[in-house]
């Protein structure tokens, strides 16, 4: 009798590709370096990171800390949910305060109306990764979010100076990746590169992930500058007599220092709304809403061949 051969697909969805491969990333470094750390902000990013994390190591514990570089302008909302999340999930948080690089004389804060604690989280940042001696940074960068950040390898060398120079990085052919370095370097690690910023919505919804409630629409006050809705609520921004602070119905689609994070007019108030949104939009949410990255064309190139995120 003729025999038949049965062919079977096994075809995964776009997040489950997207999951996979982060996955493997995330256990691929773990095997690979000695003290790895995963950058945690309490934001979208880094909670779905955190999410991925649990699920390369499960049923073990995650296997290394989680480190906050606290500007202490912080979203109050964002703070609260990054510490409930982290007792939740059990893991250590690491917290490196910028104000506390400010008191020792480590960094100048800057003043005037436009000041930032912002680029100042690069010598905290620095800090601390020499302080606990990490050799791996998790981060939560995505390619879609600005070029300078397009150019970033998965895993991305840095210098004994924490400097970036993106000619000298190394080439990742067929998701092999160059983990050499030596005693006083250090890679970020960036588990989210192919993902964009619905996928990460996509992916909340999926795994019913929880999220600061900032990120749906809700009143605020806030005042305008520069063509941003900043918050009038903290004090962060130093708003100027001349700019009038008003109520307004807005979401965030990024949180950050909220001396330089702004905020979008929104009703989009549940996940499936705000997808929506997104998949309308042709502004990335960087461009949209942060200050610190319009100050120049290359101003997060800068900033990250110094040493940030």
């Amino acid at each position: 009798m003729p025999q038949t051969t049965q062919r079977c697909d096994y075809l995964l969805s776009q997040l489950d590709v997207l999951e996979a491969e982060s996955i493997h990333i995330f256990r691929e470094v773990a095997a690979e370096f000695e003290r790895p750390v995963l950058l945690f902000s309490g934001g979208k990013d880094s909670i779905v990171m955190l999410r991925l994390a649990q699920k390369a190591f499960w049923p073990a514990p995650i296997p290394f800390p989680v480190m906050h570089v606290d500007t202490g302008h912080n979203f109050p909302e964002v703070i609260e949910f990054r510490d409930q999340m982290v007792a939740d999930v059990g893991v250590r948080l690491v917290v490196a305060s910028v104000q506390e690089s400010i008191d020792s004389g480590r960094v100048v804060e800057q003043k005037g109306r436009r000041a930032s604690r912002n680029r100042l989280q690069t010598t905290t940042l620095l800090d601390a990764i020499e302080e606990h001696q990490f050799d791996a940074a998790f981060g939560g960068a995505r390619r879609d979010e600005e070029k300078a950040r397009a150019k970033e390898r998965v895993v991305s060398f840095r210098d004994e100076f924490g400097q970036w120079d993106p000619k000298n990085q190394r080439p990742e052919l067929w998701n092999l990746f160059n983990t050499k370095i030596v005693q006083g370097e250090h890679v970020r690690v960036f588990p989210l590169s192919n993902w964009t910023e619905l996928d990460i919505w996509d992916y909340v919804r999926r795994e019913e992930l929880a999220l600061p409630p900032i990120y749906f629409s809700h009143t605020r006050r806030v005042f305008e500058r520069d063509g941003l809705l900043l918050d009038a609520e903290t004090g962060f921004a130093n708003r100027g007599d001349d700019e009038p602070e008003f109520e307004a119905t807005v979401r965030y689609r990024t949180v950050g220092d909220a001396s330089c994070t702004g905020a979008v007019k929104s009703a989009a108030e549940s996940l499936e709304e705000v997808m929506e949104e997104i998949a309308a939009t042709r502004v990335t949410e960087r461009g949209q809403t942060r200050a610190d990255d319009r100050t120049s064309e290359a101003a997060m190139e800068d900033r990250k061949k110094e040493g940030y995120f």
